[in-house]
């Protein structure tokens, strides 16, 4: 009986960390895509300053990919280390 209980706790455990990761991933693509969306328009009514516009947005898509990475990696820990 406690040994059943266990296997469905750990696949609860693999569901709930699989669907982490996958909110994790899908989150950090529509930050992603709503940085480009806005610093196209930026650059599209300053084209003076892309440079900058362009520069700020790689920096704070890699913030926001490093977010989604280190998410991704604590469901998968979550999963395997269980």
């Amino acid at each position: 009986m406690l040994a059943m209980i266990m296997a469905a706790v750990e696949g609860l455990v693999a569901i709930g960390a699989s669907v982490g990761a996958a909110i994790a991933a899908i989150g950090a693509g529509f930050g992603i895509g709503k940085i480009g969306s806005s610093a196209m328009e930026a650059i599209a009514r300053q084209p003076e300053s892309a440079g900058d516009i362009r520069s700020n947005m790689i920096v704070i898509a890699a913030l926001v990919e490093g977010v989604a990475l280190f998410a991704v990696i604590v469901c998968v820990l979550t999963m395997f280390l269980n």
